[in-house]
């Protein structure tokens, strides 16, 4: 599957920026409001966007490489 420059730039920045925002913010409020499961709520907010990035790394290696 190949991705075109615009949906690229967006997952970049969901992956490297957006997601890693919310998890710092679902724990800060979660300790804040004593929210249940908060670890794991951030814990797996966290693995998205590493798995998101790891994707989005392979998708870049494979554009260079055609060019």
């Amino acid at each position: 599957m190949k991705l075109n420059n615009k949906a690229y730039d967006v997952l970049k920045w969901v992956g490297l920026i957006g997601l890693y925002g919310l998890a710092v913010l679902v724990a800060g409020l979660g300790e804040i409001w004593g929210i249940p499961y908060t670890e794991q709520i951030v814990k797996t907010i966290n693995l998205i966007g590493t798995v998101l990035g790891i994707w989005l790394g392979i998708s870049n290696y494979n554009y260079n490489k055609e060019k």
